[in-house]
């Protein structure tokens, strides 16, 4: 997977209809009506919904079989598949509701018959009532997001702690997930997120896709960093954990797991973002927090940028993190920048690491580095210091960065053991 520059795609509302923010009892009863239906043609999940159209006394709705859409992008022409896979990918993306002509040009082109589902009642025009069967829809179906930002949260060592550590452990990292989210909502910041545990950790998201969404979920990381630092000072033992942890924005998909006769209420993602996610940590120290290479948007702005235009944006707004209570004591100041490194304009610029993962793959990556002041004159700092960081390869040097497993061309085995001595001494 090529960590190479891209255009970012357009971000997409999530309202639609007139403004209400009730619904009558009346449409409840459409929406369990429609739900009951879904639930009996979804068959503890070999079914999934693609899209739905209202009709005058129901709805209708595209149904395929679980394997349908892996079938149909595996055709052996490559153009045909590859258009095919954009076709899905649209579909499944942003809103499913089409009308009437949009609705049966995509049945023709995957040849599959409408189903229909009859209602007391014709399916209100408010937006309560769209959103909600949107949502519905999307439960019972899989879906493809084009931009997000999302986190992955990672307990070092994990494998090497008694089941009860572990336990304590991962509770203690949930503690500062909902710790921060306490603390942004106090200042009237409200992150929507949502949680999947990856078994030593957690992928974060917020359910809000908007660009301010991922600069709030950006200065959500700050404050479970910090929580968690603050927390490893003051316990004893193996109960709180040393992590890990990274920040992208990348597109994937979006699912809901069977559990018995329903579907889960909780969404499982997977895609392009989490995969980044994962092989930057396979290739971090613990404590490092890393920030991938990726193309986004800010608020009020058409134009792409770069991952150190975001960071910078995330840096202007910073201050409204100040005040926050950590340890009783209250944010002051917050400098956050990736490690710098001298130019060759002999300027200090922001040191970009060449990871190549297990497979030969390369992408690049930024390591964060926290200062936090409060008004008690208490210092946090969050994320490697370069003094931890791998040794900057010398000028004229030869770094070979197509080999498996390193960090600008260093074996991440061997700069973990150098690590793991200077530690011991």
């Amino acid at each position: 997977m090529s960590s190479g520059m891209q255009q970012a795609p357009p971000r997409e509302s999530t309202a639609q209809g007139p403004a209400s923010d009730t619904i009558s009892i009346v449409q409840r009863g459409n929406l369990k009506a429609l739900e009951d239906a879904l639930r009996r043609q979804w068959r503890l999940g070999q079914n999934i919904v693609l899209c739905w159209s209202p009709t005058d006394n129901g709805i209708l709705i595209l149904l395929v079989p679980h394997y349908f859409l892996g079938n149909y992008s595996a055709v052996e022409n490559r153009a045909a598949a590859e258009s095919n896979e954009e076709f899905i990918r649209h579909l499944i993306s942003g809103h499913r509701r089409k009308n009437r002509d949009e609705f049966f040009d995509i049945a023709n082109r995957l040849g599959v018959a409408p189903t229909f589902v009859r209602l007391s009642v014709e399916l209100s025009e408010e937006r309560s009532v769209v959103n909600a069967v949107e949502q519905l829809v999307k439960r019972y179906g899989i879906s493809y997001v084009t931009h997000r930002a999302v986190l992955l949260f990672d307990i070092a060592e994990f494998s090497l702690y008694t089941p009860f550590e572990q336990a304590s452990q991962l509770n203690s990292l949930s503690y500062s997930l909902n710790s921060a989210y306490s603390k942004l909502l106090k200042k009237g910041i409200e992150i929507n997120f949502a949680r999947t545990t990856t078994g030593d950790g957690y992928y974060v998201w917020n359910r809000d896709g908007s660009a301010q969404a991922d600069i709030d979920l950006f200065h959500f990381l700050i404050l479970v960093i910090a929580d968690n630092k603050l927390a490893r000072e003051a316990s004893k033992g193996n109960t709180v954990p040393l992590i890990r942890c990274a920040f992208h924005i990348g597109s994937h998909y979006e699912l809901y797991q069977a559990e018995g006769v329903n579907p889960t209420l909780f969404s499982y993602i997977v895609g392009d973002v989490t995969i980044e996610l994962a092989r930057m940590l396979d290739l971090s120290f613990p404590g490092q927090v890393y920030v991938g290479d990726f193309t986004t948007t800010l608020p009020d702005q058409a134009a792409s940028v770069d991952s150190l235009a975001f960071l910078d944006a995330c840096t202007d707004s910073i201050e409204r993190l100040y005040g926050i209570a950590l340890s009783g004591e209250k944010v002051s100041r917050i400098v956050c920048q990736p490690a710098q490194v001298v130019g060759a304009d002999g300027n200090l610029q922001a040191r970009r690491f060449t990871l190549t993962d297990k497979h030969g793959i390369t992408r690049s990556s930024y390591s964060l580095q926290v200062e936090l002041r409060t008004d008690g004159g208490s210092t946090l700092e969050l994320g490697l210091s370069d003094a931890a960081l791998p040794a900057i390869p010398g000028a004229g040097s030869s770094v070979d960065t197509s080999v498996a497993g390193t960090i600008d061309g260093q074996k991440i085995a061997t700069l973990l053991k150098r690590a793991a001595k200077l530690n011991s001494l």
